[in-house]
């Protein structure tokens, strides 16, 4: 049985997710706070940002919080998952889906070979 899986079938690769240094985002509150109100939105266009990143780095920038700036989902603090541990999840997945798919077609087979025996019985009494 084989499945189709649109991930691989896919020639794009996956988008990688922009990240922001701290020195990049208090430069960028700070120019976008020093613009002029008719020109703030060019430095989002310029930048390709959008008015909420602004707002949250202002509002950690306010907060003192520097350390904030960071983002958590990139930050060393959260190290990336080695090659050989993503594939050994995958395999463990494959591997339960694959037991759970083996107990269903034991279970329909216990059945099949129980209905078949019961026929058996049926067909020799009626004889």
């Amino acid at each position: 049985m084989t499945s189709t899986n649109p991930a691989e079938s896919d020639p794009a690769p996956r988008p990688k997710r922009r990240s922001f240094s701290p020195e990049y985002k208090l430069r960028i509150v700070a120019e976008y706070d020093a613009a002029p109100k008719n020109e703030k939105g060019a430095v989002l266009r310029r930048e390709r940002l959008y008015h909420s990143h602004v707002k949250e780095w202002r509002a950690a920038r306010d907060a003192g919080a520097l350390e904030k700036l960071v983002d958590q989902r990139t930050s060393p603090a959260r190290p990336k998952k080695s090659a050989a541990e993503t594939e050994n999840e995958k395999l463990r997945r494959q591997v339960e889906r694959l037991e759970k798919e083996l107990a269903r077609n034991k279970a329909a087979l216990e059945v099949m070979g129980k209905a078949s025996a019961l026929l058996e019985m049926i067909s020799e009494g009626a004889d």
